[in-house]
């Protein structure tokens, strides 16, 4: 049902995927958002990524939003995973791109943009492959590469 080379085995665990076909279009269920939605191939990374993040680091579900609006000089993007601590204050971005797509700077620029509107202390890009992971250090403002996100305290 899934093609294995539009939709690969990720660098990320596996979670129990509900898919279904409409009009020969693949849809996932997003746990998250409550729906299904067409799978993409950034999509599929989009779901493995959020459930890494609730199911292994133990992030809670209700404090993440996927593909939510932010405003930015009048013009409106989409990042892909934000996970807000109690206050209301981002503490993760997430940007996946499909496992095809290179983590190169304009991705890294993407992240930042998003980072320039909301601020986080977290940034991840991945492509389900590859994994970035940063800390901004506000009391020093410089991004700070680090090898893993931390479990949620």
């Amino acid at each position: 049902m899934i093609d294995p080379k539009k939709y690969p085995p990720l660098d990320l665990p596996v979670f129990d995927a509900k898919v279904r076909i409409i009009n020969e279009v693949i849809h996932i269920h997003d746990d998250f958002r409550m729906k299904y939605v067409v799978l993409t191939p950034e999509e599929w990374v989009r779901q493995h990524f959020a459930h890494f993040l609730s199911d292994h680091l133990g992030y809670p579900k209700g404090r993440m939003q996927l593909e939510y609006e932010l405003n930015y000089h009048s013009r409106k993007k989409r990042p892909d995973i934000g996970f807000i601590d109690r206050d209301g204050a981002p503490q993760i971005l997430v940007e996946c791109k499909a496992p095809d797509i290179a983590l190169n700077e304009d991705v890294f620029l993407q992240i930042a943009t998003y980072y320039s509107i909301s601020g986080s202390r977290f940034l991840v890009l991945t492509n389900g492959l590859k994994h970035v992971y940063a800390e901004v250090q506000p009391s020093e403002p410089r991004i700070v590469f680090i090898s893993e996100l931390p479990l949620y305290q």
